[in-house]
């Protein structure tokens, strides 16, 4: 090979190698274009996207896990006004959204509705008992009474139906229904949830805008958010459970089943007294209960609920010392009672959730009921907190990981690969010209020694 023809093929391999490179840099932002797209396409709520099948999917099974406090002094807190001491038991465990949502339709509002049955399958491998363990609890129908009626128009409902500050009741009781002697009628904590019901009529924005008055596009368990998540912006979804949206912190990164995940955190300001959180300001409706409305870890959800009840995290997680203590037997515990959200940031998808709330209900002092006569302060009682909770299965993770993630390092890969080779062969080819280039003529050196 003559000289020329060295120099001639080092001159197409630098340019060649800057070529390759500069489509690799080129490829970059036109394969992120079109991951956008393709994600952006993707998390829109309409028939054929992957939002759509996941949303109206009821593969990924939704566990309740309920814990019941058993009270072990009944009579000394009436007799004596002693103070409730609890021994929670649990979990029973249930199957819950397991019928497909119902009536799904597109307005021309961009706005989606939907029937959302509900129904409860009771899983016995994953409960400590069964649904006849039987509980000493606080008795649902005098609570109610007390909070909701005048005290002597309850005492004599209460004297007439021979009522007591607590009941014994199985699990299955409590939880879907019984008929209370005083109501005349079914009462329980969740019924008519445990047969197959109509979960009310559901409204929700549709995905041509990801942002309509910061609420994602998503079911009350926030299971979808807007794609490609910054970790500085909190996360806001509806909860129905406390009838108004909240938001979640970013916390850190984890990894589920090979899914790197965006881990969203219920901050302790959520439930902060109204004096350190004015957005709690409606659920402090009792300035003697709520201390001026100074105690943190309590929502007040009658006029939500239409019930005299209240809602806190379990064990009353970031309550107020008089919340704990009011009773004896608690330990809140952060990583077993706290809430949180695993969200994918590129498409958005809640892949893991924990959420934990406690039902709490309210008796007190008071002359009129005789049941009370010896109760001494106001006591929000536990009557159960549940863990309700679900992640994808492995086989949604391995579908995951392959239409999504491994498509996305095989294009990666590609840009890399060619960056790489481009600059490698580039940088080559130009280190062996400019070689060749002042490499001394030996012919002519000859010539003059000659």
């Amino acid at each position: 090979m003559t000289c020329c023809d060295l120099k001639c093929g080092l001159i197409t391999g630098t340019v060649l190698g800057a070529l390759i490179a500069v489509l690799g840099g080129i490829l970059i932002p036109v394969g992120n274009m079109f991951i956008e797209n393709t994600v952006h396409h993707e998390t829109v709520l309409e028939n054929g996207t992957l939002a759509f099948d996941t949303w109206t999917s009821v593969d990924i099974a939704i566990y309740r896990q309920f814990w019941l406090f058993d009270v072990q002094n009944p009579d000394d807190v009436v007799g004596q006004g002693a103070k409730p001491v609890l021994v929670q038991k649990g979990p029973y465990t249930y199957r819950t959204r397991f019928i497909p949502k119902k009536n799904i339709t597109f307005n021309d509002n961009y706005t989606v509705s939907f029937v959302l049955p509900a129904g409860a399958i009771f899983e016995p491998s994953m409960s400590v008992g069964t649904e006849e363990d039987i509980f000493t609890s606080l008795n649902l129908a005098v609570a109610g009474v007390y909070g909701l009626l005048g005290h002597k128009l309850a005492n004599w409902l209460i004297q007439r139906s021979n009522s007591t500050l607590f009941q014994n009741r199985t699990v299955k009781e409590l939880l879907w229904g019984y008929k209370d002697p005083m109501l005349g009628s079914m009462l329980g904590v969740f019924y008519p949830v445990r047969l197959p019901t109509l979960d009310g009529i559901h409204l929700i924005k549709h995905i041509y805008s990801f942002m309509i008055d910061k609420l994602y596009i998503q079911n009350k368990y926030g299971s979808s958010f807007h794609p490609f998540l910054d970790k500085k912006e909190p996360l806001y979804f509806f909860s129905s459970d406390i009838c108004r949206s909240i938001s979640a912190k970013f916390d850190r990164t984890v990894d589920l089943k090979g899914i790197s995940v965006y881990r969203y955190l219920l901050p302790p300001e959520a439930l902060a007294s109204p004096v350190e959180n004015p957005d709690n300001q409606c659920y402090c409706t009792d300035p003697v209960l709520t201390k001026n409305c100074t105690t943190a870890g309590l929502l007040d959800l009658t006029a939500c609920r239409g019930a005299p009840v209240f809602l806190s995290l379990p064990h009353f997680l970031y309550g107020s010392n008089d919340l704990h203590q009011g009773v004896i037997g608690l330990n809140p515990n952060f990583d077993e009672h706290s809430i949180f959200l695993d969200v994918e940031p590129i498409t958005g998808f809640t892949l893991r959730f924990a959420k934990r709330l406690q039902l709490n209900m309210l008796y007190g002092p008071s002359d009129s009921i005789l049941i009370l006569n010896k109760i001494k302060d106001y006591t929000i009682f536990p009557i159960l907190w549940v863990n309700e909770t679900a992640v994808l299965d492995d086989e949604t993770a391995d579908m995951f990981k392959k239409e999504l993630i491994a498509r996305m390092e095989l294009l990666e890969g590609f840009q890399i690969g060619l960056i790489v080779v481009g600059l490698i062969l580039f940088a080559s080819c130009l280190i062996g010209l400019i070689v060749v280039c002042t490499k001394p003529n030996n012919n002519k050196f000859s010539l003059v020694v000659k």
